[in-house]
C-alpha cells in the first residue's frame, strides 16, 4: 500500500463543501487528517492519502479538477 502526504488549500468558494470526504469515497484510499485550518473565507488541510498509487493519483487529479490546490509534504508534519 502506497501513502502520500499532500497539503490541500481552499479557495473561498470550495471552503463549505465536502471535498476530503469525497477523496474517501469516490476513490479506493483512507484519507487521515494531520493538520488543518480551516475558516470562513480560506482553509487548508494536510492530509495523509493511503491506498494503491493508481488510486493516490486519480483522486489528487479530481481534487486539482475541483479547484483546490494539492502541494506534497514531506517529513512528519505531526512533529513539525
Amino acid at each position: 500500500m502506497a501513502s502520500r502526504r499532500v497539503k490541500i488549500t481552499f479557495p473561498e468558494v470550495l471552503v463549505g463543501r465536502p471535498l476530503v470526504y469525497n477523496l474517501g469515497s469516490k476513490f479506493d484510499i483512507v484519507t487521515s487528517i494531520r493538520r488543518a485550518d480551516v475558516g470562513a473565507e480560506t482553509g487548508w488541510v494536510i492530509l495523509e492519502l493511503q491506498g494503491d498509487e493508481e488510486e493516490i493519483n486519480k483522486a489528487i487529479i479530481w481534487a486539482l479538477e475541483q479547484g483546490v490546490r494539492v502541494d506534497p509534504i514531506a517529513g512528519d508534519v505531526i512533529e513539525g
